[in-house]
């Protein structure tokens, strides 16, 4: 990674902090990298994950029991545990792109970081983040998770720097290329769990580095919107129709999250090819009409309208576009929401925040799923995912309402093996541009 791009990321995130603190009353800020947890009744542990506070701070992101104390003004210090232990990987000490922005400290043990904390937050103003925990009794750590400083610190984490930008791409990069495996796995014949398997290791990254777990679906799978069951079963090649797959990638703990839905060849001159095609079209349209100063909210009705539209020319439904979407009809094959702001975690934090103080603009009642409320400005980053299912469940009860008089069934029932059909591509909004980073990452 670019060692001037962090550099002015760094400057950057120091002015933030520094704005933040002072306008929340608050000179020293202490950032716990969390502690892993056992399992119950087990001596084994669950993966563990980051505080995302603590890896928006640096780019650490799978020790535990590390922490950064901030001070205002003044250079981050990093306490990075390095235990002596022989049953255990001990990462090195961090000599790096970035390491030279942080005072560092080398922790043997847990109980170690504790005597920085007493030396930097004997002051009453200090602010601690990151999960309390009984390892955390009666240390000076400060006021835990203060609302207002974290309504302000999520509302900036929208505004992405150069820097977050390049780790972004890269976790783009390294997505789609794997991606690219899982499809050719899929074209071989594969079962979910070895589609699963190829995309890991043309990756890199094993489960517990992936931002998420993948959604690795065929056939009637692709209408389970978070399917990771992961069957061991290959299919025979005549029962083989769909392959849907959302899957992304980590880069310095930003997240890639793509969406692709695959034909087999056997179909490919198919409807249900066609309506894969159509939405594809639909959700590059989605994407040009990210600009600043459009709500968001306004775009995710746009896709309702345009799933309307196909649902329409495909034969599914009898009424109009507008008419369905009046009606709510769009809901039951599209329910979930068009996207979501996306950064250090998948559904990165703040979408709903009405304003850097705090508050909650919630979304439509039509729309509860939806994600992000936030105008649209230059510099943010989100998924744009447009999709069209057929859900066992919501086909039930839209059978059982007025509105089944507007479905032609025949048509449901003929798509219904296929699952679903769901595009996602990561986007950056620029102020004179849109860059699709997945789109571009397929083109290289």
């Amino acid at each position: 990674m670019d060692k001037n791009l962090y550099a002015e990321h760094i400057a950057t995130l120091r002015s933030r902090y520094d704005d933040i603190l002072e306008q929340c009353g608050y000179d020293t800020l202490n950032v716990f990298s969390g502690a892993p947890k056992v399992q119950f009744l087990d001596d084994n542990y669950y993966p563990f994950k980051a505080n995302p506070q603590f890896k928006a701070l640096v780019p650490v992101t799978d020790n535990p029991h590390s922490w950064v104390i901030y001070r205002r003004g003044q250079k981050p210090k990093l306490l990075f545990y390095r235990p002596v232990d022989f049953w255990h990987y001990v990462p090195p000490a961090p000599q790096t792109f970035w390491s030279e922005h942080y005072d560092i400290e080398l922790l043997s043990k847990p109980a170690d970081a504790k005597q920085f904390l007493s030396a930097d937050s004997s002051s009453a103003k200090a602010a601690f983040l990151g999960e309390t925990t009984g390892l955390l009794d009666g240390w000076p750590i400060g006021t835990p998770n203060p609302e207002d400083l974290l309504a302000r610190l999520h509302w900036a984490r929208a505004y992405k720097t150069p820097y977050e930008f390049a780790c972004l791409r890269e976790a783009n990069r390294i997505a789609v290329k794997a991606h690219q495996a899982a499809e050719a796995a899929f074209r071989s014949g594969a079962s979910e769990f070895e589609i699963n398997l190829a995309y890991q290791q043309a990756a890199g990254q094993g489960e517990n580095r992936m931002p998420y777990g993948n959604i690795i679906a065929l056939n009637e799978h692709a209408a389970i919107l978070h399917y990771t069951h992961l069957s061991d079963q290959r299919l025979p090649e005549a029962q083989l129709r769909t392959f849907l797959i959302d899957a992304g990638a980590d880069c310095h703990g930003y997240c890639a999250d793509i969406t692709r839905t695959h034909i087999n060849e056997a179909y490919r001159d198919g409807e249900f090819a066609e309506l894969v095609a159509a939405v594809d079209e639909k959700e590059q349209e989605l994407v040009a009409g990210l600009k600043p100063g459009l709500p968001y909210p306004d775009l995710h009705r746009e896709c309702h309208h345009k799933v309307g539209q196909l649902l329409n020319q495909f034969g599914i439904i009898k009424t109009s576009a507008e008419s369905a979407m009046e009606s709510g009809l769009t809901g039951t094959f599209m329910p979930h929401g068009l996207g979501h702001f996306l950064g250090l975690q998948v559904h990165d934090v703040g979408g709903h925040q009405t304003a850097p103080e705090g508050g909650t603009t919630p979304p439509p009642a039509q729309y509860p799923f939806l994600r992000t409320t936030r105008t649209i400005e230059q510099n943010q980053v989100f998924t744009i995912e447009p999709g069209l299912y057929f859900i066992d469940s919501l086909l039930a009860e839209l059978k059982d309402s007025e509105l089944a008089k507007e479905v032609h069934w025949d048509k449901v029932e003929a798509l219904r093996p296929f699952g679903g059909v769901r595009v996602e591509d990561n986007v950056i909004v620029h102020g004179d541009r849109v860059e699709n980073m997945t789109r571009d990452c397929y083109a290289k």
